[in-house]
């Protein structure tokens, strides 16, 4: 029950600094924003949890009798491989291209959904300072850099009537 609490902890830390990111982008009118960002990062942080429940699991179903040098294996990367896989679908799915030009739209929104999930792994693995320094950086790179990039150009009325189409 105390690694479960514990858990819980690292899954509302993730949900606080996905929350923070998804807030910035649902405020400047991004499609994936607060509750997208947030439920990334818990589920991050879960997945990445599971290896401790494997071990614990282990712990409590190994009779008392079984040799001490009995060991449990648990593949710590895997559930990392797995979100990467996931996560790059969900991100996949906020670009697309519009316009004569073919402009490109969502890759900043795809690409904070990607370091939000890392956000979650790193709670997910009790490193809650590392994970709230690497949201705040990321809030800074989508509130403050922003302002750095070169404005695009409005579209024209040719291309304003292709992405109608």
């Amino acid at each position: 029950m105390e690694l479960e609490f514990h858990i819980l902890l690292r899954l509302l830390v993730a949900a606080i600094l996905g929350g923070i990111v998804g807030y910035e982008r649902a405020a400047t009118g991004k499609r994936a924003g607060l509750r997208t960002h947030m439920l990334v990062a818990v589920g991050s942080a879960l997945f990445m949890s599971t290896s401790d429940l494997a071990v614990d699991w282990a712990r409590r179903h190994t009779p008392k009798d079984v040799p001490a040098i009995m060991q449990v294996q648990v593949a710590v990367l895997t559930p990392v491989q797995a979100i990467a896989a996931g996560i790059g679908f969900l991100g996949a799915g906020t670009i697309f291209v519009t316009g004569r030009r073919q402009r490109v739209h969502g890759l900043t929104t795809a690409a904070s959904i990607w370091v939000i999930a890392a956000v979650g792994v790193a709670a997910g693995c009790d490193r809650f300072v590392l994970a709230t320094g690497a949201a705040l950086l990321c809030l800074v790179i989508l509130h403050l850099v922003v302002r750095l990039e070169p404005a695009v150009p409005e579209p024209t009325a040719d291309e304003r009537e292709d992405s109608k189409a």
